[in-house]
C-alpha cells in the first residue's frame, strides 16, 4: 500500500481516538468544544478574518458543523503525514509509541497558539476563564491523538 493512503489511514484512525477520547468526556458531563466552532472559525478564514471576540459571539456560517468535522480530519490527517515524513514510512512496519505519542503532545501547539487566539480565547487560553483547565484539556486530547497514530500503526503494521 502506498505511503500516501497509508498516512491517510493513520490520520482518521488518531482522530477517531481523538473523538473518543471527547465521547469520553461527555460522558462525564465535561464539555469540550463543539466543531461547529471549529467550522465557524475555518469559514470565516475563507472570508480572511482569522480573530474573533469570542468566536461564540461571531455570526453563525451554514454548514459550520461539516466544515468543522472536515477541518478536524483534515488537521489530523495533515499532521499524520507530518509525523511520517520526520518517522519515516518503515515507522508502519514496526510502530513504536513514543515518537507517535511526542508527536501528539507536539500538536497541542496547534490550538495553543493558532486557534485558541483565533476563537478570541488568547495564547494557550490565557483569556478564558478556567486557563489552566483549557490548557489541560487540549494537551489530554492531543495525547489521545498520540495514542491514536501508535494504536493505529499497530494495526495498519497487522495488515501490510
Amino acid at each position: 500500500m502506498s505511503t500516501i493512503i497509508l498516512a491517510i489511514i493513520l490520520g482518521i484512525g488518531a482522530t477517531i481516538v481523538m473523538d473518543i477520547w471527547s465521547l469520553v468526556l461527555k460522558l462525564f458531563k465535561i464539555p469540550t468544544l463543539g466543531m461547529s466552532m471549529i467550522g465557524r472559525w475555518v469559514g470565516y478564514l475563507f472570508k480572511g478574518r482569522f480573530f474573533h471576540y469570542p468566536i461564540m459571539k461571531s455570526d453563525a456560517i451554514y454548514g459550520e458543523s461539516a466544515l468543522g468535522w472536515a477541518a478536524h480530519y483534515g488537521i489530523g490527517i495533515v499532521f499524520s503525514f507530518i509525523f511520517i515524513y520526520f518517522v519515516g514510512d518503515s515507522w508502519f512496519a514496526q510502530p513504536t509509541f513514543w515518537p507517535a505519542y511526542i508527536w501528539g503532545v507536539i500538536t497541542v501547539s496547534a490550538p495553543y497558539f493558532m486557534m485558541q487566539p483565533g476563537f478570541g480565547f488568547g495564547v494557550m487560553g490565557c483569556k478564558t476563564p478556567h486557563p489552566n483547565k483549557v490548557r489541560l484539556m487540549s494537551f489530554l486530547a492531543h495525547s489521545a491523538f498520540g495514542l491514536g497514530l501508535y494504536l493505529t500503526g499497530l494495526v495498519i503494521s497487522d495488515v501490510i
